[in-house]
């Protein structure tokens, strides 16, 4: 495989949990997965941890501040058409304030907040990968599609 970039970056996805066990999804714009369904979340950057890393990156991108910061597990996802492997490091948390909503603080990556549950989302997620690529619904972001192949087994 020829490639313009052989390395892999290492993505950070955090599950926001509100009081209900509900937690925040995404509709990407404007980057790899465009239109796509994902957790609010971002870069690794160099020397930071994973916990540093979501707490920045859910401030930065819904407003809300976090608390109970905890690894929950990784998934290895390729972007063929992108030329782009990431890592993606999956973290939980709940939202600090229980009455807090997010709001769309970063516009140009981001255009709806919603909250979601484990059920819709595994169920979103089995639409989307039964039907492969074929499918023309609301579609995940790779890596929670991923998470839903390499981790059947998962529950947050």
């Amino acid at each position: 495989m020829t490639t313009t970039n052989p390395d892999p970056r290492i993505g950070v996805g955090v599950f926001v949990l509100n009081a209900e066990g509900k937690f925040i999804l995404g509709k990407r714009k404007g980057s790899h997965g465009a239109d796509t369904w994902a957790l609010p979340g971002g870069h690794l950057e160099f020397g930071e941890s994973w916990e540093t890393c979501a707490e920045r990156e859910i401030l930065e991108e819904t407003g809300l501040k976090i608390r109970d910061i905890r690894y929950l597990t990784a998934t290895n996802s390729v972007f063929v058409a992108e030329n782009k492997h990431y890592v993606t490091i999956f973290m939980g948390a709940k939202v600090e304030d229980d009455q807090g909503e997010p709001w769309i603080v970063e516009p140009e990556k981001c255009s709806a907040w919603e909250w979601c549950s484990w059920e819709d989302l595994r169920s979103m997620g089995q639409q989307q990968l039964s039907a492969g690529s074929e499918f023309s619904g609301e579609q995940l972001f790779l890596p929670l599609l991923s998470l839903l192949e390499q981790r059947p087994d998962f529950q947050i």
